[in-house]
C-alpha cells in the first residue's frame, strides 16, 4: 500500500494515516505494524523520551528502570518471537527475597520458605502445617484476610502478604474483598523462579534500545501532550491510536477512574553491592516502602561489555493513591471503577476514528505480554 494523503471533510490536507498518542509497548507495536503495511504513521508522547513505562536510561553504566520493574516473561510464543526481531534478551529469571523484619524468605512460596518459617524438610511436613493452619477459616472467606488464611495459612499470612498487601492497597487486609487474592503460588519444591513462564529475560541495553529499534524510522514527536491540543492533533491523522487514560480523553465527564500510583526514591551507591537480588520486599507493616530494586542485577552487574560495575543504583518503592498529576500505574479494578469505565467504554465504541488501546486506555492491568499480545490482535483487526 502507498499512502495516499487523506483530506478532511474541511478540506484540509491529513499527513498521515495514523496518530499514535503514546510511545509506550501498545503504541509502538501498532505504529511497527502500519508502517509495515505501508501506512504513513506519526507518534506523539506528553514525555521527553519513548518507551512510556518501561523507559530504561543508561546512569553509571546500568539500565535504570525509571518507572520500576519490568521483567518480561511469557508463555506465547508469538509475542515472544515478535519481541526477538528488535532485541536479544538476557537470561534473567525473577527470584526475589522477601524480607519481613530482617528475616529473610524466599519467594514465590516454596520449600525454601517453608523451611525457614517452619523448619520442615520434606513437602509432606509442609503441606500438613499449611493444611493444618487452613482450617482457621471456615465458609466463604469475607475478605482478603480470611482468602489469603484460607489458601496459605496464618503464619505466611501474617509475614509474608499483610504488611505488604495494606501498602500496596493503602487499607487494612479485612476491608479488602477476596477476589484480589483468589490464588497464591504454593510450591512444594525448591524452585524460586517466580513467573515460571517458558520465555523470560531483560533486552539486553535496555528496553528503551528495543522501543527504538520498534520505531525506526517512524516520525516521532516528544514532549507533544495530545489532550492540550486535541482537534489539532486530530486534524493530522485519518484515525487516532489513543493509549492514554480513557477518562482524561472525555475529560472526566463521568468521574474519575481510580489508580495506585507508585513513588519511586532512587540513589546512586559508591559500592559494588547493596543487597545482592534485583528485588527485596518488604513485608512488614512498618517500613514505608514496599520493596527495593537494585538495577545493576536485571543484568547481572555488568555492562554491556562484560565488565563488573562499581557503583550501584536502587530505588525504594512507595505505593500511594493515585490524584490527579500523579503517573497512574495500576487501575484499582473494583464494583465501582468497573461500572464507570464500562460507561466510559459505551462513549469511546461510538467514536469512528479512534481506538482506545493499552493499559490506561482500557482500564485494565496488563503485563507487556499481554499488551503485546493485544495489540498484535488489534492490528489483524484494523490493518487490512
Amino acid at each position: 500500500m502507498y499512502f495516499v494523503k487523506k483530506v478532511s471533510q474541511e478540506g484540509k490536507i491529513r499527513m498521515y494515516d495514523y496518530l499514535v498518542v503514546g510511545s509506550g509497548l501498545y503504541g509502538s507495536i501498532f505504529a511497527r505494524e502500519a508502517t509495515d503495511k505501508g501506512y504513513k504513521v506519526l507518534v506523539i508522547d506528553k514525555r521527553d523520551h519513548v518507551g512510556g513505562n518501561i523507559y530504561t536510561e543508561k546512569v553509571e553504566g546500568i539500565n535504570f528502570h525509571k518507572y520500576g520493574a519490568h521483567i518480561f516473561h511469557t508463555n506465547n510464543k508469538e509475542v515472544w518471537d515478535y519481541l526477538n526481531r528488535f532485541c536479544t534478551f538476557n537470561r534473567f529469571t525473577n527470584s526475589p527475597v522477601a524480607n519481613y523484619k530482617g528475616e529473610l524468605y524466599s519467594m514465590p512460596f516454596n520449600m525454601y520458605t517453608f523451611n525457614k518459617m517452619w523448619g520442615v524438610v520434606t513437602p509432606e511436613e509442609a503441606e500438613t502445617k499449611i493444611e493444618e493452619q487452613k482450617k482457621e477459616i471456615v465458609g466463604e472467606p469475607k475478605n482478603l484476610e480470611e482468602q489469603a488464611i484460607s489458601l496459605v495459612g496464618r503464619d505466611i499470612y501474617e509475614k509474608l502478604i499483610k504488611g505488604y498487601t495494606e501498602k500496596q492497597w493503602g487499607r487494612d487486609c479485612k476491608d479488602l474483598p477476596a477476589f484480589i487474592i483468589k490464588r497464591l503460588p504454593v510450591r512444594l519444591t525448591f524452585d524460586n523462579n517466580y513467573f515460571n513462564a517458558l520465555y523470560q529475560g531483560i533486552p539486553i541495553g535496555g528496553y528503551t534500545k528495543m522501543i527504538k529499534n520498534i520505531l525506526e524510522d517512524i516520525d516521532v514527536k516528544l514532549s507533544e501532550d495530545y489532550l492540550d491540543r486535541k482537534e489539532y492533533w486530530n486534524n493530522q491523522a485519518k484515525k487516532v491510536i489513543y493509549t492514554g487514560p480513557i477518562d482524561a480523553f472525555y475529560e472526566y465527564k463521568l468521574g474519575t477512574l481510580e489508580y495506585r500510583s507508585v513513588r519511586f526514591e532512587s540513589e546512586v551507591l559508591d559500592k559494588p553491592n547493596f543487597q545482592g537480588n534485583a528485588a527485596v520486599n518488604y513485608t512488614d507493616r512498618e517500613t514505608p516502602w514496599t520493596r527495593i530494586i537494585e538495577h545493576k542485577w536485571f543484568e547481572f552487574g555488568k555492562d554491556e561489555n562484560g565488565n563488573d560495575l562499581s557503583k550501584t543504583i536502587i530505588s525504594k518503592e512507595y505505593s500511594s493513591e493515585w490524584e490527579p498529576g500523579d503517573e497512574p500505574y495500576y487501575p484499582v479494578n473494583d464494583e465501582k471503577n468497573g461500572q464507570l469505565y464500562a460507561k466510559y467504554k459505551e462513549l469511546a465504541d461510538q467514536e469512528t476514528n479512534m481506538i482506545f488501546g493499552g493499559r490506561l486506555g482500557e482500564y485494565k492491568y496488563y503485563d507487556m505480554d499481554a499488551t503485546v499480545a493485544s495489540v498484535l490482535e488489534m492490528c489483524k483487526k484494523e490493518l487490512n
